[in-house]
């Protein structure tokens, strides 16, 4: 038999995928699709701090290889704050909400150290 294995090689698929539920409003929640190459943590949060989802709901994170899904969306706010702060970026208005219902506060600019 000759071809390509319709299993992949080991380690092909061991990765971390992240995706977000969005609050698109009047038209409902949904999970946003994402580019393979995108759904990583890093990536992720420089799309929630350049203003690419309206209004994130919940982050996901799974890794089929190891079997494992769980609601990372407490990190990810973290994260993302963590990370505009050391930027001096302020946060969009809805990863703003997303963040003040994870963490339990309201981050502003100011907070951020930006003037």
């Amino acid at each position: 038999m000759t071809g390509h294995p319709l299993v992949p090689a080991d380690g092909q698929f061991n990765v971390t995928v992240h995706i977000v539920l969005d609050d698109f409003g009047k038209l409902g929640r949904a999970y946003r699709e994402t580019d393979e190459a995108r759904a990583d943590l890093r990536s992720l949060i420089e799309d929630m701090l350049s203003g690419q989802f309206e209004r994130p709901m919940r982050v996901v994170a799974f890794n089929t290889d190891h079997g494992w899904a769980r609601d990372v969306s407490e990190d990810v706010a973290r994260d993302v704050v963590e990370q505009a702060r050391s930027q001096e970026r302020s946060l969009p208005e809805g990863v703003r909400d997303f963040v003040a219902r994870q963490l339990g506060e309201d981050v502003s600019a100011t907070e951020l150290g930006i003037r």
